[in-house]
């Protein structure tokens, strides 16, 4: 990474405290709760070489994991974090981790303690760990999840809180800021944990609490226009999502009509998805677009395919290599013009999709490749350019918002890049697609009109690879099954299925039975994330 791209690092901008993830379910929400603070965060691998930094944390968190620390196998942080001389936080596995390295003792607990507990605080008032707890009520009920316990402390560490069965439940270093907890305060069902984590962000780390979308916009302009220089343009992968949307704007804002707009039919996009994104983009926000028709081709090569992963591999790599062409021509057009070369593609990649895509053990604990940030060739010649990598989609609605984009298209549904391809199960095919694009249709526009649409996180119907026996009129038929999918969420690491009004969903599976030829059967699907994922491939 060349000086000019490493000062453009956001956390280069912002004071950053650095999340450190051994495998916890809750790890994400460790970096919504400091975001919320006003503080910017980033998740990394516990297994992050602290010498590979891109950036100087303010403060380190160390997370939970679902490993016991004597576990073989188990995942350790670098010891170098320790050396990195600022406050460190460990979260339950987190702070057996520092026990580990700075000379504790830990063991299985006699008594796995799971649940709510209640926590008795006795920090000195003149004493660093004061400001841990500041302003938090003793006893204070917070949430436990652990098999190992702390057997003893490290030396010159003491006992800030305890519970019942706790004895070392919190824990600080007598002269260094460097703290330890045992519960988890990022969770809800710890009364007063977001007051715990901006005490240790903003009290401690001293970081200044100046991570918003207004001012991410400007900050983020003059990121874009100092990697691009004067000179680049950027051809923009577009799909009339709210992801692609907020980026687009961003990069006309930024560069003008240096930035290039293409929206890719790749033959499994919502019903008239095209003619609606050109109408949006094209005419309503003025953007310069594109649309290549590539359905043929992304169809072609899905052909016989049924493994997930390898769908999103092939429409991944199929999307770059019809982007390059498509970059191909608009930059002889516009080194012509005087605009400068074609070397950025544009991403709306999010923070979600980069935080699993990663995993401390590798690829094999990876849950999916997602389409923005997996599936890239190796060889491909342009460079990526994602303004929205470092935000989650609630502050990229937020920053749809300030940017006075349509309140339509801001609070409009995810759509995964794979599209339809992985709401159809099994081979993907031409009939197939339409008939899971007919569903959705009607699956949208009966949520619309019950009013629904924006208590929805998520909705869409996936075509099931099964068929079923059902009866139309007086014939016996043999059809294929839809599924429809609506949950809640705010971050969408995690989601909770929505609770459709039963009048609503006899209103759907009618009208997609009766409308929807070759489908005799509709399923509601009741399954939270985790252990499901929202899509279903």
């Amino acid at each position: 990474m060349s000086p000019n791209e490493l000062a453009t690092e956001v956390a280069n901008m912002y004071d950053t405290v650095l999340i450190l993830d051994f495998g916890s379910q809750y790890s994400h929400l460790i970096t919504r709760r400091i975001r919320e603070c006003g503080v910017y965060c980033e998740l990394l691998p516990c297994t992050q070489k602290i010498a590979e930094l891109k950036f100087k944390p303010k403060g380190v968190i160390l997370s939970g994991s679902p490993y016991s620390i004597t576990d073989e196998g188990a995942p350790h942080v670098d010891p170098a974090v320790f050396e990195l001389g600022v406050p460190i936080l460990g979260i339950c596995y987190g702070l057996q981790e520092i026990a580990r390295n700075l000379g504790g003792e830990t063991s299985l607990a006699v008594k796995r303690e799971y649940g709510h507990a209640e926590l008795a605080l006795h920090p000195q008032e003149d004493h660093h760990s004061y400001k841990l707890f500041a302003d938090v009520p003793s006893p204070t009920s917070v949430w436990m999840s652990h098999g190992d316990h702390l057997e003893s402390p490290p030396t010159d560490f003491e006992v800030i809180g305890s519970t019942a069965t706790s004895e070392y439940a919190a824990v600080a270093h007598t002269t260094l800021p460097i703290y330890g907890i045992q519960f988890h305060p990022e969770v809800t069902h710890s009364a007063d944990g977001a007051l715990v984590l901006r005490n240790f962000v903003v009290g401690i780390c001293g970081c200044e609490a100046s991570w918003t979308m207004s001012s991410f916009i400007d900050k983020e302009l003059e990121r874009i226009r100092t990697l691009v220089g004067t000179e680049g343009s950027v051809i923009g992968a577009v799909s009339g999502g709210v992801d692609s949307t907020v980026a687009a704007v961003l990069m006309k804002r930024a560069i003008g009509d240096r930035f290039h707009a293409v929206l890719v039919d790749n033959g499994v996009m919502r019903l008239n998805e095209c003619a609606q994104v050109k109408k949006t983009l094209g005419e309503q926000l003025g953007i310069n677009l594109t649309v290549a028709d590539a359905s043929d081709l992304f169809l072609g090569r899905l052909k016989g395919v049924t493994d997930p992963e390898r769908k999103r591999k092939i429409i991944g790599n199929t999307f770059i290599e019809v982007f390059e062409q498509e970059a191909h021509k608009i930059d002889e057009v516009s080194r012509k013009n005087g605009l400068g070369p074609i070397d950025w593609l544009l991403q709306g990649t999010l923070y979600p999709d980069v935080i699993e895509s990663i995993s401390f053990k590798g690829p094999s604990a990876t849950i999916k490749s997602h389409h923005n940030v997996g599936g890239l060739l190796e060889d491909m010649r342009l460079k990526l350019i994602e303004p929205l990598r470092e935000l989650f989609k609630d502050e990229v609605r937020a920053l749809g918002s300030l940017l006075e984009i349509p309140d339509d298209l801001v609070w409009r549904h995810p759509f995964p890049g794979p599209g339809i391809a992985i709401r159809v199960l099994g081979e993907v095919s031409p009939s197939q697609v339409e008939i899971a694009r007919l569903a959705d249709h009607i699956y949208i526009d009966e949520i619309k009109k019950a009013g629904l649409y924006r208590q929805i996180s998520q909705a869409y119907a996936a075509l099931l690879p099964v068929r079923s026996v059902g009866v139309m009129g007086d014939q016996r038929t043999y059809e294929q099954v839809i599924a429809l999918r609506a949950v809640e969420s705010t971050d969408f690491m995690t989601a909770d299925w929505f609770a459709m009004p039963v009048d609503v969903l006899k209103r759907i599976s009618n009208r997609i039975i009766n409308e929807v030829k070759g489908v005799n059967r509709v399923l509601y699907d009741v399954s939270s994330k985790p252990p499901s994922t929202i899509e279903f491939e």
